[in-house]
């Protein structure tokens, strides 16, 4: 092994992260590439970047030996996000502090070691960067650390600029960093204005200061929705500055994003109510046809107008399970507990109760026999259904969605990849979220409700397990599901 980082990798390996960035590259895609340029400068066979929310942390990058665990999600108090909150900003560990299912995986993979970088705006961690070594070698050497602390903090600036991040896009500990703070005179004349208000509104402190604040205030303990020029939204509160007579703390944020999501609730609701009348309808005038002229019908029409009743009415009941899923909580989802089942036997048998047009594209590539799954059975007709619909709504008319599984030391997975248009890389955790299709173009052309992934996330993390998506080589959309091995 080298004994010092290699340093023109990382020069190298920076600069063409600069260059993606001043070409319109972000997110995802530039994570991946500071992930690269990492590897190649510590000579690491495996690295992670874990983004850290509210709800807790999730893998949303991750290259050679630690690429299966993208999706992976953790819980909010892990034990190894907890040293890394209040200790030195770049540590190393054991992997047997990470969850048990990740720590096993890397431990077979020969991987025994961590180096860990805090990443951190304003002294809130909002995410960590991880690097895995067979041994201790590396571990002590300032130099390596100093590395991997510089490309920390340079992921830390990709999100205080939030170009494309954070991936999970409810990202409200970031989002507050962000926040606009002005102070306000009892004349309502601006006595500070911070950079995250230049940010946010666009104007200049040099514009701004010692003139009449140019958003209205809201009443103590109001918070007030105001739109400027140029369409956005801002959230403003505001409160009495103590010790200074009249004066006022105005804060405000960019809650565009909120009053996209009150737009997709209300399209939600237009497009499930149009969902659900068109199967009604058609229910309702087949029955009619058969009540009203049974008689002059043939066997054939009375059994063609059966199978038509008997069709949409499924459609109807598998929206309406979609429906009620999406309103329980996490624990309701799913069915019985997780219990060991053949993942095969299980994909055959689930394909096999696929609507006819996508059982026809279906091409089922799956091995004579895996390791037993540990989950519920039962779900994953919903599972499989679901990520094949998806496959199906974004590909071609007619091309094939191809349905393939492997196991390793500790999980058994099964994927689902189309040739279709393909997931962009800001969009692969984006999708999971309710109600969210990529932009109304899209929602012109693939109708639905956006409940699908959603429901496939919830169901598969209830048993242990996680999904992930990720562009496919050569166009379309690879959907992965692990769960652990029974």
């Amino acid at each position: 092994m080298p004994e010092h980082p290699d340093y023109p990798a990382l020069v190298a390996g920076c600069t063409a992260v600069l260059e993606a960035i001043n070409s319109g590259e972000q997110g995802l895609s530039i994570l991946d590439r500071l992930l690269r340029s990492a590897a190649q400068t510590l000579d690491t066979p495996g690295l992670a970047f874990v983004e850290y929310g509210p709800s807790g942390g999730r893998v949303v990058a991750a290259i050679g030996a630690a690429g299966w665990a993208i999706g992976h999600p953790l819980p909010p108090a892990d034990q190894v996000a907890a040293p890394l909150l209040t200790g030195p900003p770049v540590q190393a560990l054991e992997v047997e502090v990470l969850p048990a299912e990740l720590a096993h995986q890397l431990d077979g993979a020969g991987l025994r070691h961590v180096l860990a970088a805090r990443v951190e705006i304003s002294g809130l961690t909002i995410g960590a960067l991880y690097a895995f070594y067979p041994d201790a070698t590396r571990l002590d050497c300032a130099e390596h650390r100093a590395v991997l602390g510089f490309l920390a903090a340079g992921a830390a600036h990709l999100y205080r600029d939030q170009a494309g991040l954070p991936v999970h896009g409810d990202g409200s500990v970031v989002a507050a960093l962000a926040d606009g703070l002005a102070i306000v005179n009892r004349d309502g004349i601006v006595q500070l204005w911070n950079p995250a208000a230049e940010r946010v509104t666009g104007l200049r402190a040099a514009e701004v200061l010692d003139q009449p604040l140019p958003i209205p205030v809201p009443p103590p303990g109001q918070v007030l929705d105001h739109r400027l020029p140029d369409g956005r939204w801002l959230t403003i509160t505001a409160g009495d500055l103590p010790g200074a007579t009249g004066a006022r703390v105005v804060t405000f944020s960019d809650s565009s994003d909120q009053q996209l999501r009150d737009h997709d609730r209300d399209l939600f609701v237009a497009v499930t109510s149009h969902e659900l009348r068109t199967p009604v309808t058609v229910i309702k005038g087949y029955a009619d046809t058969l009540t009203t002229h049974w008689d002059s019908l043939s066997e054939s029409d009375r059994r063609q107008a059966a199978g038509v009743i008997g069709q949409r009415a499924g459609e109807l009941a598998r929206l309406v399970d979609r429906l009620l899923a999406s309103t329980n909580d996490a624990g309701r989802v799913g069915g019985s507990p997780p219990m060991p089942f053949d993942l095969v036997e299980a994909l055959r048998a689930a394909a096999d109760n696929l609507p006819t047009e996508l059982r026809h594209r279906l091409v089922v590539r799956l091995p004579e026999q895996l390791p037993k799954a540990l989950g519920d059975r039962a779900s994953l007709d919903t599972v499989l259904t679901e990520l094949v619909t998806n496959a199906g709504k974004y590909s071609p008319e007619g091309t094939p969605v191809e349905l393939t599984a492997e196991a390793d030391r500790r999980t058994v997975a099964f994927r689902v990849s189309d040739r279709g248009i393909g997931v962009r890389p800001d969009h692969v955790e984006r999708a999971f979220e309710r109600f969210w299709q990529a932009d109304s173009g899209d929602r012109r052309r693939y109708p639905g409700a956006g409940l699908g992934l959603y429901l496939v996330r919830r169901i598969v993390e209830r048993q242990n397990g996680w999904v992930s998506l990720r562009p496919r080589d050569g166009g379309g959309t690879v959907a992965e599901v692990r769960l652990p091995r029974g």
